[in-house]
């Protein structure tokens, strides 16, 4: 996460017709690595029964449902209530950032919005989520990536699944090696922060997780014949700095 962005205040907007009520937990764990949460919404029709999932949540990490009713079958409401709402906000508080959790690419346009005011814009949804959508966010987190495991008599069937996850993923070398060089310039060594930085601009969904890995560090082990990491422990906490391995070959 840029640094720029800590402890600054941050808007969550779940599309309660379009978001999982089993990860409130860890979207908001993710959003609060950045900033504080100073406002918290679900959106949705709270008369129908497919919002049933979200009543648990709602006194248990203090969020504030709005109600918007269906008026014509097949049209979502949600999603213009959600959208006229984050308008109201963008201009009459003082945020520094929104999380919109949904997968339906009718808020491309708002991130955009939100980031033509300088704000930072976290998209959280599924792998489905359009291209779109993803890339008009400065971080979109998926959430298989934030799944909590399941129990260990079912270890074997993760792992068929994960390595089945791992096939369909592409390899994201390409991609860290063209984050680096954006990240180290001139200079031989980078900070790992900021080829992370890097990375998410080159692709806002990237994420260490997608490839089985909890850090950009672990991931970056995996490709000793291309990085060489270095860790200063005299400082607090530890400063991780990155080059390129000299076994490395551009042909």
């Amino acid at each position: 996460m840029d640094e720029q962005f800590e402890q600054q205040k941050f808007a969550v907007l779940i599309d309660g017709d379009n978001a999982q009520a089993s990860l409130l937990s860890q979207i908001l764990t993710e959003v609060s690595k950045v900033g504080q949460i100073t406002i918290k919404r679900i959106y949705g029709d709270w008369t129908t029964t497919n919002m049933n999932s979200w009543k648990d949540s709602l006194h248990k990490y203090a969020i504030q449902p709005m109600q918007q009713f269906r008026y014509t079958t097949g049209k979502n409401a949600t999603d213009s209530a959600l959208i006229i709402d984050a308008m109201d906000l963008l201009h009459n508080n003082d945020l520094q950032g929104f999380c919109i959790v949904s997968s339906d690419s009718d808020y491309t346009r708002l991130a955009t919005r939100i980031r033509e005011e300088g704000l930072l814009i976290i998209g959280v949804g599924e792998k489905k989520t359009p291209e779109a959508f993803v890339n008009a966010c400065n971080q979109f987190i998926y959430c298989e990536n934030l799944a909590v495991p399941q129990e260990p008599k079912k270890k074997v069937r993760r792992k068929r699944r994960r390595k089945e996850e791992e096939q369909e993923t592409s390899d994201p070398l390409p991609l860290l090696i063209q984050g680096f060089e954006m990240a180290v310039k001139e200079d031989e060594w980078t900070f790992l922060a900021k080829m992370g930085n890097s990375l998410r601009q080159l692709d806002p969904a990237f994420d260490s997780r997608t490839y089985g890995h909890q850090k950009l560090q672990s991931l970056l082990k995996d490709y000793p014949e291309t990085f060489v990491l270095n860790e200063d422990k005299t400082k607090q906490p530890p400063v991780i700095t990155v080059a390129l391995s000299p076994r490395y070959s551009r042909g």
